[in-house]
């Protein structure tokens, strides 16, 4: 992936998804992060409006940690479909050290979502139930964003790929800029570490340089995922009013890039 300038006459505005909230933030971190269905469900609303286009969607407990409960990911997502149903919903299967990869199929399994991020090294903690996770997904017509951390999972999903275990259509990729780590500051250079690949491809990073790392990767053709599970402040350090503001700041970055 080379630093290029995007050519206009040919470019095209990405993909918006927005992570408002993730797994392990909490109010405590920003006052907006939202929390409860109904903090998520206004989020939702307020990032459809400045432009996003999908919404990826973290569930917690009563208190407040992370969860992958098929019950409450129902409940949520009905309320996110009566009150933005123009809205795509993607669920998270993420571990975040709480869940063991049986739980993440269970999830799957009974939620039957119709999009979902799943990270190939959290799966390859169990590889025999590898084949199961992406059969499921296949079967019930589960859309696959695979998780990438660096080249490794890259080449771990090449392998899987090419012995069956993901299955045909199973290629979209979510490339991670950074990791949950005190101080950490993702940069655009950060993607050339992911090898170039002719699937479809959407980048998130972690720190104040979030929209100049997604600024690039549109530049590329990826699409971009934006919110505070990455980011809650902007590239001065300045923290967002709430997810939308950022949303439409990121928005506003990329269409002056390609008009």
């Amino acid at each position: 992936m080379s630093d290029t300038r995007i050519n206009t006459e040919t470019a095209r505005r990405p993909y918006v998804l927005v992570a408002p909230n993730g797994a392990r933030r909490g109010r405590s971190d920003h006052p907006g992060l939202p929390v409860s269905i109904d903090q998520i469900v206004d989020a939702a609303r307020a990032c459809f409006e400045a432009g996003a286009h999908g919404l990826h969607l973290h569930i917690r407990d009563k208190q407040g940690q992370h969860a992958l409960d098929a019950g409450q990911y129902l409940e949520t997502m009905a309320e996110l479909r009566r009150v933005v149903p123009e809205m795509d919903i993607q669920i998270t299967t993420e571990a975040a050290g709480l869940f063991e990869v049986p739980a993440q199929l269970a999830c799957l399994e009974q939620v039957r979502p119709d999009w979902a991020s799943i990270s190939v090294r959290e799966i390859a903690r169990a590889p025999e139930l590898a084949p199961h996770v992406y059969g499921l997904c296949a079967e019930q017509g589960t859309r696959v964003q695979h998780i990438l951390y660096d080249a490794d999972d890259a080449a771990l999903l090449k392998q899987w790929q090419k012995a069956g275990i993901v299955r045909d259509g199973q290629v979209d990729r979510l490339l991670v800029l950074g990791r949950y780590t005190s101080g950490q500051q993702s940069a655009p250079k950060d993607l050339d570490q992911f090898p170039v690949d002719t699937s479809p491809w959407m980048v998130c990073a972690f720190g104040a340089q979030e929209h100049a790392c997604l600024a690039y990767a549109a530049q590329q053709g990826g699409d971009v995922r934006v919110g505070f599970e990455n980011s809650l402040t902007d590239q001065t350090g300045n923290q967002w009013k709430d997810n939308a503001a950022s949303v439409s700041a990121l928005i506003a970055m990329l269409e002056g890039a390609v008009e």
